[in-house]
């Protein structure tokens, strides 16, 4: 792997110095231990309804279930699951799926395997690490991770590509898009006034602020298509990396999907 990627710049290799200025390593209130239990859940709650309520659960499971096509029993793995709303979309609409559904945080996986989906006899909650997944090679036909790529930082985000591709045929992620510069610079305003709205809808009032917190940093944490390239050849020169979907999902979620050749 590079020892280069690491000090890569979320808008890419080649990003301008004025896009290295819109970026943070801050963490959002889903990654810290420091904040209030409460707190957390409302956010994820909040980020998983608002998935429903938009579609996003229901369309990366569609384009989950495209590159599985033709797959009687495909095996996939979804990473980063929070409630396991896209594992529950997949298993609904593909009869003979088998999912293990994973998250990072063990209070997600918990509630995971005490909901409908711990009942399914198709279906195993466990704790992974994206970087370091406890499985052997071409276990599954497919892992997924949606809407949580961007909490890694450039190095270890080049890690979990390689164990993805390790463990699975394809690696699809589905992810925030890195603005342009300019929308970062002359937009943000709008793009925070839209985010207030949002949140709105989806998040109790005490909780709205942890919610536009956690969606700028989101915002300023995402990675650009050079960003995306140049950590799938970080982890392996020999990873292909596609966006299938030619444009983003929603306007600002980015499908891509990474695979080993051959």
């Amino acid at each position: 792997m590079s020892t280069e990627i690491g000090s890569m710049p979320r808008g890419g290799p080649r990003a301008s110095r004025l896009n290295r200025l819109f970026q943070t390593e801050r963490l959002e209130y889903t990654d810290r231990r420091d904040v209030p239990e409460a707190l957390r859940q409302q956010v994820i709650t909040a980020l998983d309804r608002g998935g429903a309520r938009l579609g996003i659960h229901s369309r990366s499971a569609g384009l989950a279930l495209r590159l599985v096509a033709g797959i009687d029993q495909p095996r996939i793995l979804e990473i980063g699951a929070g409630h396991g709303r896209v594992s529950e979309q997949i298993l609904r609409r593909h009869p003979g799926a088998w999912l293990t559904v994973t998250d990072l945080d063990p209070a997600s996986v918990d509630r995971i395997a005490a909901g409908p989906l711990g009942r399914e006899a198709r279906v195993r909650a466990e704790v992974v690490d994206a970087t370091a997944i406890d499985a052997p090679d071409d276990s599954y036909d497919l892992v997924v991770f949606v809407d949580g790529f961007h909490h890694l930082p450039p190095e270890p985000a080049a890690r979990a590509i390689a164990e993805a591709t390790r463990v699975g045929a394809r690696f699809l992620v589905v992810d925030a898009q890195r603005p342009p510069t300019a929308v970062l610079l002359l937009g943000f305003p709008l793009v925070l006034l839209m985010m207030v709205t949002v949140a709105a809808c989806f998040a109790p009032v005490r909780a709205i602020h942890a919610v536009v917190h956690d969606a700028v940093i989101s915002l300023l944490r995402s990675y650009s298509r050079s960003a995306f390239r140049a950590l799938g050849q970080a982890a392996d020169t020999d990873i292909s990396v596609e966006f299938p979907e030619g444009e983003t999902l929603f306007g600002f979620l980015l499908p891509v999907v990474y695979g080993r050749a051959g």
